[in-house]
């Protein structure tokens, strides 16, 4: 990978695209898939759950493609399990008030989807479930729409968006980036695989904003990437193993899971 120094040369293409909408939406998923690590996957995808239900189209999905083994495209669309989902983030030209409460139900949609966590093999050792991974959430722009310095209308917007529907992280390539520090206490105690659900919706249900802190503009791509990252490999880490009986299940059919 380029050195850290070398990603604000790439603002070029997301700060001035040719043309908005997808070129503006490609930019920013070449970008990401140049400098993340190859275990991450970037694309546009609708995201699916065992029960059939599906999220909004969403305009940048990072998800998993070690531990998640089948995404479907059709039409120039991917169709991605929800286990597999690290993050998601929609992506406009620029940012004002109304994006932004779209962006949170686009975050909301693929949240709300039901998710499986199973055992895995680790080394010749099974290894009980684990808990289900948060999910990443945010937006990608050009340019800000608000003009006050101290962002106050920028952050009332930004902490109206609660529950499933809470950002996480954004980038303006123009103007700096965030991340919203919340205050919130997971129950660890909810450890057992019929507590999972109640575990996650509980996290999401009862934690509050913060504080919100913006980088300068000048680092804007740089300090989004660090902090993303840090989201990625510090605070998520390996997704929960997908349970393929639920899907198959949904089909009729019972797979072996012994050789």
């Amino acid at each position: 990978m380029e050195t850290i120094q070398a990603i604000p040369e790439t603002a070029r293409r997301i700060g001035h695209p040719g043309s908005k909408g997808d070129a503006l939406e490609n930019a920013w998923i070449e970008w990401l898939q140049k400098y993340l690590p190859n275990r991450y996957s970037v694309d546009k995808a609708i995201v699916i759950d065992f029960e059939g239900d599906t999220s909004h189209q969403i305009d940048i999905v990072i998800y998993d493609n070690w531990y998640t083994p089948f995404v479907f495209s059709q039409n120039g669309f991917h169709y991605i399990p929800a286990e597999g989902v690290y993050a998601v983030f929609e992506v406009k030209p620029e940012i004002n008030k109304d994006y932004i409460y779209y962006t949170g139900e686009k975050i909301e949609s693929v949240r709300k989807l039901k998710r499986t966590s199973t055992s895995m093999i680790n080394s010749g050792k099974k290894c009980d479930p684990r808990p289900l991974t948060k999910i990443v959430g945010g937006f990608l722009s050009t340019s800000n729409s608000y003009k006050d310095e101290n962002n106050e209308a920028f952050k009332k917007h930004l902490e109206a968006n609660s529950e499933f529907k809470g950002i996480d992280i954004g980038c303006i390539a123009e103007y700096g980036s965030f991340h919203v520090d919340y205050d919130i206490e997971e129950d660890i105690t909810l450890n057992k695989p019929e507590e999972f659900e109640q575990r996650y919706v509980g996290y999401y249900k009862n934690r509050k904003p913060k504080n919100i802190r913006f980088s300068d503009k000048e680092i804007s791509l740089v300090s989004f990437f660090l902090q993303l990252t840090r989201y990625l490999q510090q605070a998520i880490g390996t997704i929960p193993a997908i349970d393929l009986n639920a899907y198959s299940s949904s089909i009729g059919f019972e797979i072996d899971e012994k050789i």
